[in-house]
Formats: structure tokens, C-alpha cells, sequence
């Protein structure tokens, strides 16, 4: 018994393995193909050779012909082997490119070196000033890379001595990209204009970004040098004007002549102090931080008009080789956050100028018919911005008033001002410096020096040669003693014959209420 289930067994697997055969032989539909066909195998009877025993057995269903779709028909698809071969390719040229932008922002970034120039940096100028050099390439690489085709135009303009004008047109590279060669290393300069403006001026912003090989970085210091020293060269001799502008500083119109010190003339010995001074201030920066005492130092010049208290700061500023920044305490707009933030961003080498110290303490105008009745700085905000916490340091100021009588004491104390000097009207040793600087090499024997002096002091606008002013007040100017002198250039006659035009005028309103007319030295009315 038992071999005979053996060999049933034997021959029912002989069956099965000859069954697919079959099938094929007989051309049987293939699972899949749209006919009719059973889930199963059909039965199979098997019968030993001496038919004692009998059985039946069930092929098992195949896993591949159940799918609906079989992986090997959708690979034969010739549309849909096509689409996986193209999304691979295009999965590949992506990673491919984002693997190479990435290589080569990796290599630039460990190759290349950027430098950027704001246009609020000050050496912006200066570098669109050396960018405009002309530089001779030697070699047809040279020259053809470092072409530059796009230009921008500065116009500048000055007055000669003779009175004629100068106009100087300077090409600059313009916006976009260009190539230069500086000592062996080629340079990519950018300049760029951005979209966002300043809003206090409205001028767009620009900047200006130099690249360069990491290797060839030191060539940026020898470019700004050359910079600098072309700027410095440019104002050689010049002193430069600074005005608030919004929240920062701008140059105030072109750079100015020095002028010299000795053409200020101011009573014997107040120039020297003043000039002395600050000459021993600035020497002494070191003995200022050893001792933790804030470096900085006021002055206060008071005195009538046309005294020459603005003059005298101009040309102590190109003495010491500083620019000027003037500030205007009545100026609409000006409150004591601005003056604050202005006194704390001091362009450097600048002396501060506080023109109408005053104004901070009585408003002289009466409201417009705007609504503007003058500056808003407070005596506060003044206090603060000189000598209050958030006061800057290393810095020069200069206040200058009319009426020093409507300051308070709390202004003029040491640390806000350090030393008060009076410029006045003109005193009998100006009046003989100015003569000498005007007429010195026709007068050489100086009677008409002489002659000039005695008439000032017979119309009691000066002293005698004693110091006496016998009880008159002085009541010239040296302004108004140099407008004279300019009214007769070399002519030092006329200037003696003129002379009573110094006298101040007194006009009608004034001499009515005065209740009777005021009267010259010839009994002609000055009106």
C-alpha cells in the first residue's frame, strides 16, 4: 500500500510538470488575454498499473498570471519604458546640476574674494574717482578684457582767481560689470544702483563690489591708498564744508580754498590763544583716555555781527587741515533726537560749527504763514547733545552767538564750553593789521597808515595810539573796514577819503524814535 502512494505521487507531479506543456502545445489563452480562464487546474485521475488505488490532485494557482498587469508586459510597453527612461534622465541632469551649482558656488567661495563700497561710505568717491584712471594694457587679452564700454559723466565746475570758470568733465564707469587689470590681478568691478532710496534725500542707493581671486587679495589695500592719496591730492589746499542732510552728513558744494590764518585779523592775541589751545588739545588725546576724561573740547565765540567769529573757525579748521560741519540750531526740521544723532556721527577731522547758539533758548520768528515758527531744539536737547550721556567724543565744537546774554549759565559751564573768547568791533591794532595786509607795499613809509588811524579815532570808532577811547564806544567792524578796502583796491586815498562810510548807519525808524536825526562828521543825515 504504502508503494503505491509513492508511485501515485510520482506520476500526479509528472502530470502537473506536463500540464503547462500541454497547454502550450494545445495553444491555450495565457492568462490575461481576454478569454475565459479557470482559476485552477482541471482535475487529474491517476490509476497505478494494477488499478487498486485512485486520486485526485489540484495544481496550485501561479502568482504571476494572477496580476492584472504583469511587471514584464509593462516593461515590453515601449510607451511606458520610454517615460521611466526620460524621468530618470531628467532626476539625473537635476541632481547633476544641483551637485555643479553647489561644486561651484563652494569653489568660488574658496577662490574668489568680494569687496563692496556703499555709497554713504566715504571712500565710494573715491573709488569712482581712481576707477576713472586711465590704464594702459600691455597685451591683446589685456586689452580687450578690460575695455569698459559703459560710461557715467560728473560734471564739476570752479572759479578762477582771475574770475573766468573751469568746467571738468570726468568719465566714470558706468552701472553693470567691467573688468580691470591693477598689477598683474584682474578685477571684476560691479556697480550697482539698487531700488530701495534713501528717504530723508530720495537718492537711490549704489554700491560698488570689486572680486578678485582670493590669492590676489592684497591688492585691495594698494587700491584704496592710491585712492585716498588721488582724494587727498583733489584737496590738496581745500577745506571741506559739511551740512546736515536728513539724518547724516553731506558735503556742502565743492571743496573750498584754505584760507589762510593770518587773513583773519582779530585783536592782539586772541587768535594765538584760541589756535594754541586746540594744538594742545589734539596732542593730548592719550592724557584725556589715561585719566577717563571725555575727549572733547568747546569754545564759545560771542560778539556783533561781522566781528569775524565765522571767518576766524574756517580758517583755524584749514590750519589744522579739518573739514568744517555747521550745524543750524533754527534750521526747520532740526529737534534735539537729530542733533543728538548728528553730534554722535561726526565726519572725522571735522570741527563742529553751532551758528546761532541762541536760537536754542528764544524763538526770534514769528510763526509763517505755514505754521513754522522755527527751530524745535531744546535747551535740554543742547545740554544733552554737548555733554550728556549720549554725547560723541574726539570731537572740536565751536558755538558762535549775537547775544550771549540770552544763554543760561548751565551752557557755558566747563565741559560744555571750555573757554569763551570775545571778537568785537574793530580795535586800533586791527584796524593797523588790515591796513598793512591791503596797502603795506604802496604805503612804505606808513603816513597813510597814520592818516587812516587818526581819522577812525576823530570819528570815535577807535581807540587813540594811547588805548583811550576818551569815553566813545567802538562802534566799526572789520568787515566793515575790509569792504571798504576791497572799494578801493589799491587806492589808499580813496580809502582815507571814504572813511566816514564806516560810521554805522542809523536809519529813519530808528532816529524817529531816537527823537532826533543822527548826523555825520559833515551834518549829512545817515539814513
Amino acid at each position: 500500500m504504502h508503494n503505491n502512494f509513492k508511485t501515485l505521487s510520482f506520476k500526479t507531479n509528472q502530470l502537473l510538470n506536463t500540464t503547462p506543456t500541454m497547454a502550450s502545445s494545445a495553444n491555450l489563452p495565457s492568462p490575461g488575454s481576454g478569454y475565459p480562464f479557470p482559476s485552477h487546474s482541471p482535475a487529474i485521475t491517476a490509476a497505478d498499473s494494477q488499478g487498486a488505488i485512485s486520486a485526485t490532485a489540484t495544481a496550485p494557482p501561479s502568482i504571476t498570471s494572477s496580476l492584472p498587469l504583469s511587471l514584464d508586459t509593462l516593461f515590453s510597453n515601449p510607451l511606458f519604458a520610454g517615460g521611466i527612461g526620460l524621468a530618470g534622465l531628467g532626476a539625473a541632469a537635476a541632481a547633476v546640476r544641483k551637485g555643479g551649482l553647489r561644486a561651484a558656488a563652494l569653489i568660488k567661495r574658496r577662490l574668489l574674494v568680494n569687496l563692496e563700497i556703499s555709497k554713504q561710505d566715504e571712500s565710494y568717491q573715491w573709488m569712482l574717482a581712481w576707477l576713472s584712471l586711465h590704464r594702459p594694457q600691455t597685451g591683446l587679452l589685456a586689452g580687450n578684457l578690460t575695455r569698459i564700454h559703459d560710461l557715467s559723466m560728473r560734471t564739476a565746475s570752479k572759479t578762477l582767481p582771475n574770475g573766468g570758470s573751469q568746467t571738468n568733465f570726468l568719465l566714470q564707469p558706468g552701472y553693470g560689470r567691467h573688468i580691470i587689470n591693477f598689477k598683474g590681478a584682474y578685477i571684476q568691478v560691479q556697480r550697482e544702483r539698487q531700488q530701495s532710496a534713501n528717504m530723508a534725500t530720495g537718492e537711490p542707493f549704489e554700491t560698488v563690489t570689486l572680486t578678485t581671486l582670493y590669492a590676489h587679495r592684497h591688492v585691495f589695500e594698494d587700491i584704496f591708498s592710491e585712492a585716498y592719496a588721488l582724494a587727498k591730492e583733489a584737496n590738496e589746499g581745500k577745506t571741506i564744508m559739511y551740512s546736515a542732510m536728513g539724518m547724516g552728513w553731506s558735503q556742502f558744494g565743492d571743496p573750498r580754498r584754505k584760507r589762510p590764518l593770518s587773513s583773519v585779523v582779530l585783536d592782539e592775541g586772541v587768535k594765538e590763544m584760541v589756535v594754541q589751545d586746540v594744538k594742545d588739545f589734539l596732542g593730548c588725546q592719550k592724557w584725556y583716555i589715561d585719566r577717563g576724561i571725555p575727549y572733547r573740547r568747546g569754545y564759545l565765540l560771542y560778539g556783533p555781527p561781522g566781528s569775524g567769529k565765522s571767518s576766524f573757525i574756517q580758517s583755524l579748521a584749514g590750519e589744522l587741515d579739518f573739514g568744517v560741519a555747521i550745524i543750524n540750531l533754527s534750521e526747520r526740521g532740526m529737534t534735539d533726537d537729530k542733533l543728538i544723532h548728528l553730534l554722535t556721527k561726526l565726519p572725522q577731522r571735522t570741527i563742529l560749527l553751532l551758528e546761532d547758539a541762541d536760537a536754542a533758548f528764544v524763538n526770534r520768528r514769528q510763526i509763517d504763514a505755514d505754521g513754522y515758527g522755527g527751530g524745535t531744539v531744546t535747551f535740554s536737547g543742547l545740554l544733552n547733545a554737548l555733554d550728556g550721556v549720549a554725547a560723541g567724543e574726539e570731537r572740536i565744537a565751536f558755538l558762535t552767538t549775537n547775544h550771549i546774554e540770552r544763554l543760561d549759565e548751565a551752557l557755558i559751564r566747563p565741559g560744555r564750553v571750555d573757554m569763551t573768547v570775545r571778537i568785537g568791533e574793530a580795535t586800533r591794532y586791527q584796524a593797523a593789521e588790515m591796513w598793512e595786509r591791503f596797502y603795506g607795499d604802496i604805503d612804505t613809509d606808513g603816513n597813510g597808515k597814520e592818516t587812516f588811524l587818526d581819522r577812525l579815532h576823530h570819528l570815535g570808532l577807535i581807540a587813540n595810539a594811547e588805548g583811550k577811547t576818551d569815553g566813545i564806544k567802538l562802534r566799526t567792524s572789520t568787515a566793515a573796514i575790509q569792504g571798504l578796502f576791497l572799494f578801493n583796491k589799491d587806492n589808499m586815498e580813496g580809502a582815507i577819503a571814504q572813511v566816514e562810510g564806516l560810521v554805522p548807519r542809523v536809519y529813519e525808524a530808528e532816529a524817529t524814535l531816537a527823537g532826533r536825526p543822527h548826523e555825520g562828521s559833515d551834518g549829512t543825515d545817515r539814513v
